[in-house]
C-alpha cells in the first residue's frame, strides 16, 4: 500500500545563508495492506515528519513515496491520497469542529460531496466500530480525552480509509482512554483489515504491532517484529527509545525476550519474601493546606461545571506529591489554585500558614514563592537565548545583576543545562532540554514550591528518563517541596512521596504508592491503572510494594 524509494525531506532555512534542516534522510519502506505498523524514535528524529508525507501533507524534497501506487507529489494525486489514508493528531479537541458527535462523523464525507443516505449509513457504521454509537447525540466537548480520539478515528473512517496513521494519539489520555483508543485502533486492524501506522512513546503500545520501524536522524535504524526490535535492548537504550518495562526486567534477568506480564510468567523465578520496609519518618511541617476547596467554571450560568468539590489535604515542606486522576478529573484546575491563578468558588488555600487570596499583595507574594510549570513548558520560553530565558523572572523581580547571573547559572546547572548551551536559543534544543531550560525558568526565581503539570508529557523515553531524574535530584538535593501531575503510574511510583488520587473532581484517597496502588481495583474504576512491574508481582502472587525495575531485579536475582 506505502512505498518510498530514497525519500529526503529538507526544512528550508528562515534566513538567508543557513543551511536547511534536514529531516528525513533516505528512507527506503515498504507497508503492506493490513499491517499495523508501529514507528518508534527519540523527539527530533522524523517520525511526525514521515507521517506528514503519508497522506501529502508534506511531500519530498528528493525521491519518491507511492500510496496505492500513486506518487504523493503529484498534486493531481493529492484528493485521492487524503481519502485514502487519514490522519490523527496528538490533541483531538483540534480535530473536532462540529457540535454534536454524528455532525463532526459526517463533516469529511459531507466534504467529499457524499449522498445524504449513505453518509448516514457511514457515520452510523463508523461509530459502531469504535464503540461510540450510544454517544452519536453528544457534544463532543463533553467526553473524555479517549472518547473524543474515538471520535476522530471514527470520522477517518466515514471517509472510507483503507490507512490510519496516528501521531501519538495517546500521549494525552488518562491510562483508561490510552485503552479506549488502543482497543479501538486493535480492532479496526484485526477485524477490517485497515492498515494501521501507529506513532507512540509508549513501548507497551508498540509491542502491540506487527511490525516496529526506529528511526534515528531522519532514518530507519531498525526494522522487524516487536520481538526482532526489543531484544536489541542495549541498542534501543542507546537510541534513547527504550523498551516495555517487561522486557528491560527479563534482559536484567537474563530471561529470554518477553513483551507480556503473561510472557514473563512462563520464565520468571520464584521471589525472595523480603521484610516491608520500615518508613522514613520526616518531621511533618505543613506548608500547603487546602480547607474546603471548591471551584466552579461559569457558576450561575447554564454552562456550570463543577471542577473539583470539598478538597482538603496538606502537604508538608520537603515532600515531592504526585497528582493522579483520569482526564477531566479537576488536577489542572486543582493546582492552578497553588499561586492564584484560579480563585476557590468556596474553601480556603493556605501557604506558608497565609491564605493566599487574603489580599492582593498576599496573591503576589505567594506567586513568587510557588512556581508553577504548565504541561507543555516549551510554549513559555520566548527569548533569544537560553540565558536570557531563564533570566526573565528574576529579571522581573528587581535583582542585581549580579544576583541574576548567579541564579540563572545556578538554576541551569539544577536541571543539568550545560554551559556551551547558554547562548544558544531555546527552539535549537531538543524536547527534554527545552523542558529543562523552562523548569530553569522557574527554578531561578527560587520558589519555595515547586508545581509542575505533566511535566514529561510528549517526550521519548530518554528525555523523560531525564526529567524526573532532576525532579528527584532536585528533591533530594535542595529539599524543595514538589508537586508533580502524571498520567504515567510507573513515574508516579519511582519518585513520589505521597500520591494524591483525583476521581470526578474530589479527592478519592491519598497515601504512599505502596498504599495507593494496593487499590488496583479502585484505580480502574476511574480510569487510573498500575505500574507495570505491580502487575507482575500481584500475578506472581506477591504484592509485596515493588514498583520498580531496580528493587524487582533484587527480589528476583
Amino acid at each position: 500500500m506505502i512505498k518510498s524509494q530514497e525519500l529526503f525531506f529538507e526544512y528550508k532555512a528562515y534566513d538567508e545563508g543557513e543551511a536547511a534542516t534536514q529531516v528525513l534522510n533516505g528512507i527506503d519502506i515498504s507497508i503492506a495492506d493490513g499491517e499495523f505498523v508501529a514507528i518508534l524514535g527519540h523527539n527530533g528524529s522524523g517520525k511526525s515528519t514521515l507521517a506528514r508525507h503519508l497522506n501529502a501533507l508534506l511531500v519530498p524534497t528528493s525521491g519518491t513515496l507511492w500510496v496505492n501506487g500513486k506518487d504523493t507529489s503529484d498534486p493531481a494525486n493529492v484528493w485521492n491520497i487524503r481519502q485514502s489514508t487519514g490522519m490523527l493528531f496528538q490533541n483531538p479537541d483540534n480535530q473536532i469542529v462540529a457540535s454534536t458527535v454524528e455532525e463532526d462523523v459526517a463533516f469529511g464525507p459531507e466534504n467529499l460531496g457524499i449522498a445524504p443516505a449513505e453518509i448516514r449509513k457511514r457515520v452510523d457504521d463508523a461509530l459502531s466500530q469504535v464503540g461510540m454509537s450510544e454517544f452519536k447525540t453528544a457534544q463532543p466537548h463533553y467526553l473524555s480525552g479517549g472518547q473524543k480520539q474515538r471520535v476522530a478515528i471514527a470520522g477517518v473512517l466515514a471517509m472510507k480509509s483503507d490507512c490510519i496513521v496516528l501521531d501519538e494519539p495517546t500521549a494525552m489520555l488518562d491510562p483508561q482512554g490510552r485503552k479506549e483508543v488502543l482497543d479501538a485502533v486493535l480492532r479496526l486492524n484485526r477485524e477490517s483489515g485497515i492498515t494501521v501506522i501507529l506513532i507512540t512513546h509508549f513501548m507497551e503500545e508498540a509491542a502491540l504491532a506487527n511490525r516496529i520501524l526506529v528511526m534515528e536522524q531522519g532514518k530507519v535504524k531498525l526494522d522487524g517484529t516487536p520481538k526482532e526490535v526489543f531484544g536489541q535492548v542495549a541498542e534501543m537504550t542507546k537510541l534513547r527509545v527504550g523498551v516495555p518495562k517487561i522486557t528491560e526486567l527479563a534482559y536484567r534477568l537474563n530471561l529470554p525476550t518477553v513483551l507480556t506480564v503473561d510472557e514473563f510468567l512462563e520464565f520468571a523465578p520464584l521471589p525472595k519474601d523480603i521484610s516491608p520496609a520500615q518508613p522514613i519518618i520526616k518531621k511533618s511541617i505543613p506548608i500547603v493546606e487546602f480547607k474546603s476547596v471548591t471551584h466552579i467554571y461559569s457558576s450561575g450560568s447554564t454552562f456550570e461545571k463543577t471542577a473539583i468539590n470539598d478538597i482538603n489535604f496538606k502537604i508538608n515542606k520537603g515532600e515531592l506529591i504526585a497528582i493522579i486522576g483520569h482526564t477531566g478529573s479537576g488536577k489542572s484546575t486543582l493546582i492552578q489554585h497553588f499561586n492564584s491563578l484560579l480563585k476557590p468558588t468556596s474553601g480556603q488555600v493556605i501557604v506558608d500558614e497565609q491564605d493566599i487570596n487574603e489580599s492582593k499583595k498576599q496573591q503576589r507574594d505567594n506567586r513568587m514563592g510557588v512556581g508553577l510549570v504548565f504541561q507543555y513548558p516549551e510554549y513559555q520560553l520566548f527569548e533569544t537565548t537560553v540565558f536570557r530565558d531563564v533570566a526573565f523572572g528574576p529579571k522581573r523581580m528587581g535583582l542585581l545583576e549580579e544576583e541574576i547571573n548567579e541564579r540563572v547559572k545556578s538554576a541551569l546547572s539544577i536541571v543539568g543545562i550545560s554551559e556551551d548551551l547558554y547562548e544558544k536559543s531555546p527552539f535549537e534544543l531538543s524536547g527534554g532540554q527545552k523542558r529543562r531550560v523552562a523548569i530553569a525558568g522557574v527554578l531561578a526565581m527560587r520558589p519555595k514550591i515547586l508545581v509542575l503539570d505533566e511535566p514529561a508529557a510528549g517526550l521519548d523515553p530518554g528525555g523523560k528518563a531525564e526529567i524526573m531524574s532532576e525532579l528527584k535530584k532536585m528533591h533530594e538535593e535542595l529539599g524543595m517541596t514538589i508537586v508533580v501531575v502524571s498520567h504515567s503510574m510507573d513515574d508516579v511510583a519511582a519518585i513520589a512521596d505521597r500520591i494524591l488520587v483525583l476521581g470526578n473532581g474530589s479527592l478519592v484517597c491519598e497515601g504512599t504508592p505502596k498504599e495507593v496502588f494496593a487499590q488496583a481495583k479502585m484505580l480502574q474504576s476511574i480510569g487510573l491503572d498500575v505500574p507495570e512491574i505491580c502487575k507482575l508481582f500481584t500475578a506472581l502472587g506477591k504484592n509485596q510494594g515493588i514498583f520498580t525495575i531496580e528493587e524487582a531485579v533484587e527480589v528476583l536475582s
